[in-house]
């Protein structure tokens, strides 16, 4: 019996470090998923700080400290945590010298690389440029479409793109209302087949075991409609 793709629904922000850590395990849980041929991701949209005016961008310590209330010492403290969380995963993170700021723009071009059905592509880059290199992210056209033609992307067409603060808006508005919808408060936040919910970054073992779990109830209810 042949079954339609079960559907994996990703709600992340690049600001977020969870969801770098907790996308990268995801995929590699999927890696070894008998059935990951059958599985379709969407990457939706979700600011971790929605308030930011377009173009911010801050220390991250700083920005953290002033947010939660932290000292400077206690939000470097944090960084360096993560740092070593995600050296267990295998994945490389600069504890200082990163920036936080607004993100709305890189959404729109992950929507805009989803018409090519390169979302993953364009979000991944982004992620490695906040979490795996020195050089300042938020609040550059310039380094967005640097990233985006590095990744194979017309640089025309980015442009045009970044030029229209229109252009995509209403998706990535539409994602972090259906976050809502949903329940989500935090990311990263996975949705299966709109019944099972993962949420947090996890070990890649425990996104493999929901994959299964979730299979199998995507199964059953597969047989259920054929009835």
């Amino acid at each position: 019996m042949t079954h339609a793709p079960m559907t994996v629904e990703i709600w992340s922000d690049i600001n977020c470090p969870f969801c770098y850590l907790g996308v990268y395990q995801f995929l590699e849980g999927l890696g070894g998923f008998d059935h990951r041929d059958d599985v379709t991701v969407v990457h939706r949209s979700f600011e971790l700080d929605p308030t930011q005016p377009r173009g911010a961008s801050a220390d991250v310590v700083e920005h953290l400290a002033q947010t939660y209330g932290f000292s400077l010492e206690e939000s470097a403290q944090g960084e360096i945590q993560i740092a070593e969380k995600a050296t267990e995963f295998g994945l490389p993170y600069i504890t200082s010298g990163r920036d936080f700021g607004d993100s709305f723009d890189m959404h729109r071009l992950v929507h805009y690389a989803a018409d090519r059905d390169r979302a993953q592509d364009l979000l991944l880059a982004f992620f490695h440029a906040n979490f795996a290199d020195e050089r300042t992210l938020f609040g550059s056209h310039e380094r967005l479409v640097e990233i985006a033609v590095a990744e194979g992307f017309d640089e025309a067409q980015v442009r045009e793109v970044l030029a229209d603060p229109d252009r995509y808006a209403d998706q990535v508005r539409g994602d972090e209302n259906l976050a809502r919808e949903l329940k989500c408060q935090g990311v990263p936040y996975f949705v299966l087949d709109r019944h099972f919910v993962i949420a947090g970054a996890q070990p890649a073992d425990v996104y493999a075991d929901a994959l299964r779990q979730g299979w199998d109830h995507h199964v059953a209810n597969s047989a259920d409609d054929k009835l």
